[in-house]
Parts: structure tokens; sequence; C-alpha cells
């Protein structure tokens, strides 16, 4: 078979594919369609407020954004481009909760966030210290992107000609935005902020004349009733949000966009904008929104929910990938306590590619997290039981939880599996932080004794090298004997008594990797009351 028929074979199997990247790139093409052209490429846009330190949630958009990206590139050769666009011209409102050195940005509210001293006096502006803390992250995953700043596009004059635009349609523009808004705020709405020549504020303030031939706005000062005429190019003024997305969308000729769910309204006032300055508005989708532990939306001022830095102590990049990637419509909890299920979900992802035909392999999150070429990838312990073995041995060192690993893959080395390696350290610093605080261990009762009695007679009469499978079936035998029912609460004690915790692994594989003899000495211990001690 040759490469063109292998990419006409993979191009018509991801046209056919359910994968909602896929469902998405097809939008894409169906506009291309509409408009009846053949671009010279197309245009991925995510946009950033950077009033706040990145979150997890700006990752989120860009790391889904690659994807749709990925998935347009396998069903067409046109050339594509991501901007990151930085609203870094916005009026800082509020101080982030989340920020030390509060005063700094408190005596300059009100100025674009790259006109305000940066707190932390790394950067030459609070914007910039925030846009160089994105871009870092971003490179550091390694994303095709194209950095783009709002302060630099205005200033430039990038935006000059569409902002005369919309200062030309400025009466339809308004009519659009006033029927989104409460009467006391259309008395002084304009889409225009123009920044103060004197004090720097992005004031927000009503307009006094319109003067569309000239390109100036005329406003006055509500403290000093100082009459300005103010240009709207050059940077000497900016959009409100709305009007502004819009107006990049008409300007940058931005192609998709996707947005949280919260801001549907604000993307229909948008398309209504753009299609008014003469474009065709992105196509895109409604993600749903990250919640942190008690349900709330994460916010990038509250700093609530996880944040980029945190993820990574305790699991791997791809894990955080496939958290993005698996159902984006809808709501999910953004905590530490969905870290591990998605690192061992990412393997089992991972070690199924290989065995899938095209259409499985195009489903899996793995093609889409990896662009199309997953790596090689077979993790023989579980996170979910290294945690456990660390909970178990005490054992918070590396070299010791490699001792147990070898003993039960003996293939296995921090050399030979670096993934697995990694991941021994991410079970450490999770054990460490999450687990080894919320540990409560119990006595057992009479029943619960008999059995685990049982249990470590069964086990010790097996050979040391037996598989997990061999020892869940004495466990279950155990528990059936004993009239544990449901036959749970048997599983449920083992985790309670021997390992201080409401939930564990497979407890067969468990001792598999733990070994015979350790777990009977574990067994004596709890039976003597020294965990609990």
């Amino acid at each position: 078979m040759t490469k063109s028929s292998i990419d006409t074979a993979l191009r018509e199997a991801a046209m056919n594919s359910k994968a909602w990247p896929f469902a998405e790139a097809k939008k894409i093409l169906n506009r291309i369609r509409r408009k009846g052209e053949n671009p010279k490429e197309i245009l991925f846009q995510t946009g950033y407020g950077p009033s706040g330190l990145p979150h997890i949630g700006t990752f989120g958009e860009v790391s889904r954004t690659s994807m749709v990206r990925h998935a347009f590139a396998t069903m067409s050769d046109i050339p594509t481009r991501l901007i990151c666009f930085s609203d870094d011209m916005d009026g800082l409102r509020k101080v982030p909760d989340n920020i030390d050195n509060k005063k700094v940005l408190a005596d300059n509210l009100g100025k674009p966030l790259t006109d305000i001293p940066d707190p932390f006096g790394t950067h030459d502006s609070f914007g910039a210290h925030n846009n160089a803390r994105l871009q870092s992250f971003l490179d550091d995953f390694g994303f095709d992107y194209e950095f783009m700043s709002s302060t630099d596009c205005y200033k430039s004059g990038r935006f000059d000609e569409a902002l005369l635009t919309v200062l030309g349609k400025y009466d339809e523009v308004m009519k659009i935005m006033l029927a989104t808004l409460r009467e006391e705020r259309s008395a002084t709405y304009s889409p225009f902020l123009p920044i103060h020549p004197e004090t720097g504020i992005v004031m927000q303030v009503p307009m006094d004349e319109i003067r569309a031939d000239a390109g100036t706005i005329v406003w006055s000062d509500p403290e000093t009733g100082k009459s300005y005429e103010t240009p709207v190019t050059g940077g000497h003024c900016k959009l409100q949000w709305k009007p502004d997305w819009a107006m990049r969308w008409h300007a940058l000729g931005i192609d998709y966009e996707m947005a949280g769910k919260d801001l549907i309204d604000s993307v229909k006032v948008g398309g209504k904008i753009c299609r008014v300055l003469g474009s065709q508005p992105p196509e895109g989708f409604n993600y749903e929104l990250f919640l942190d532990d008690q349900g709330q939306k994460i916010s990038k001022s509250k700093g609530n929910g996880l944040t980029i830095e945190e993820w990574l102590r305790y699991a791997s990049p791809e894990s955080l990938q496939l958290f993005m990637f698996s159902k984006p419509m809808t709501a999910k909890r953004l905590f530490f306590d969905i870290i591990p299920k998605n690192v061992d979900e990412y393997y089992s992802h991972l070690s199924a590619f290989r065995r899938q035909d095209e259409k499985q392999q195009l489903a899996n999150p793995v093609w889409h997290i990896h662009a199309g070429n997953p790596p090689e990838g077979e993790m023989p312990v579980s996170f979910a039981l290294l945690l456990n073995l660390v909970s178990a041995s005490n054992a918070e060192d590396r070299e010791v939880l490699w001792g147990f690993i070898t003993r039960y893959a003996p293939e296995s080395s921090p050399e030979n599996n670096p993934d697995l390696d990694r991941m021994v350290t991410y079970a450490i610093n999770y054990f460490a932080d999450f687990v080894k605080p919320g540990k409560t261990f119990r006595l057992a009762d009479d029943a619960e004794r008999a059995a685990l009695e049982d249990l470590s007679k069964r086990i010790s009469a097996l050979p040391a090298d037996s598989d997990g499978e061999a020892i869940q079936s004495e466990v279950y035998a155990v528990g059936k004997e004993h009239g544990f029912d449901p036959l749970r609460s048997w599983f449920g004690a083992l985790y309670e008594i021997l390992l201080g915790q409401k939930q564990g692994p497979r407890f067969g594989s468990f001792v598999a990797l733990y070994g015979i003899e350790e777990t009977q000495d574990l067994i004596r211990k709890a039976l003597k009351g020294d965990l609990i001690e």
C-alpha cells in the first residue's frame, strides 16, 4: 500500500470517526464549503485574560483546541495556525486573592495589565509576568502556537482598521450590546474604553460624541469634567471585552475558537457584532466548566481547584491531557482525588492502542493526546497499586519501592521503564500529601479476625511467585466461606484494617506486588493492633 493510499484511508476513517475532535474539525470543513473558497490557512484561537495567574482551565482550552487542530490536519491539507491571545491591555478591576504583594496591584487598579508593575519583581509588568508564566508552561508541553498580545496589537496599529470599522458601525454595535444590558448599565455603556491620557486608567465612561470621519471619540472625565478627544487607533483606546472579542475574530480572520459554557451568551453577542463588521464568526463549541472539591467553578483570581504545577507534582502531563480529552461537555471535578484514576486510565488506553484497529485507534484518547503517534507503553504496575505499596510498606524511598517492583516484574528497572520510575516519584508525593494524613486503621472484629487468620494460612501455602489472579481466588474463597455478605464488605474490611483506608486496589494484585510473606506480617501486625499504634 502506498503512502498516498494510507493517507486517503486515514482521512476517510477520520471523516467517519465519532470522536469529538473529529466532529469539531468537520465543522471547519463545512465552513469552508459554505464560503465556497479555498483559504490559504485555517486560524485557531484560544484566549486568556491575564488578570490572575494562569490556571489549569487555560491549559485545557489550548490542549483541546490543539486536538481539534490535529484532527482537522488529518482531514485536510490546508495549513493551520494556533494563536494564543492574551487580553493584557484590559484594566485590572480587582486584586487576585492568590497574589502576595497585593499593594502594588491595589495602587494601580484600573490601569492596563501591561502598565502595572510586576508584584513578583521579575518582569516589566504584571501582564508580562502572567504572559511569561503561560508561555513557559505551554512550551514545556510542546504546544505549537503563536503568542499574541492585545497591547502589541493595539499599539502597533494591527487593529486600527478594524477599530475604525467598529467606530463606523457604532450605532449597530450599540444596538446589539444595549439589548443585553440592564437599564442602569445601558445609560453609561460604550464599546470604546479610552485610556486616560493623564492617569493611564482604562475609562468606562459614556461617549459625548462619535467622530467617525476623524476616527476619534469625545468623552469627559467624571471627576474633573474635563473633555478629551481620543483616537480609537494606536493604542489610545481599547474595546469592552465582548466587542473586543468580536473585533479580534474579524481583524485576525479566526476560523475556530471554543469557550466555556458560561460564555454561551457572549459567543452569540460576539457573533452578531462580527457579522456587523463584515465577517463570519468562528466555529466552536462550549465546553463545561471545571469544579473544585466544593462543586464551585474554578477561578484564576480565587486560586481554587488544582493548579498546573500541583497536577504535575502528582502525575504525568499525559494524564492531565486525558482529563482534558474526556467528556469536554460534562462538568467535572478538578481536584486531587481524580488524579490516580486518570493516571491509570491513560496507561490502559496506551496499552490497548497497538491491539486496536484504525477505527478504534482514532477514538482512543492517546491518539489525540500524542497527535496521532502514541509511544509504545506497557505499565507493569498501576498507580493505585504503587500508592498502596507505599502505604503498606511505609517506604517513601525510591530504592526500597523498586526492590518490590523488580521482584514483581523482574524485567523492569528505572532505566528500562522511565515512565514507571517517574510514577514512583508521583506515588511518593501523592501518598505523603494526601493518603498518609487521612489514614485511619481499625481493629478487626471476631469474624474478621478469623477470616484474616485463614487468609494468612491460605496464601502461605501458595508459591512465592504466585500471580495476582491465584491470590485473588484465595481472597474470594475466604470471604465467601466466612459468610461476608455482600462480599464487598470483606474487601472493605481488608482495606480498613490492613491499609487504613476505605478503598483500595485489587487485593490479589497488591499481595503479588507487596509479597506473600510481607502481607502475612502485615496481617499479624493488624491483629496485634500494631498498625493503630
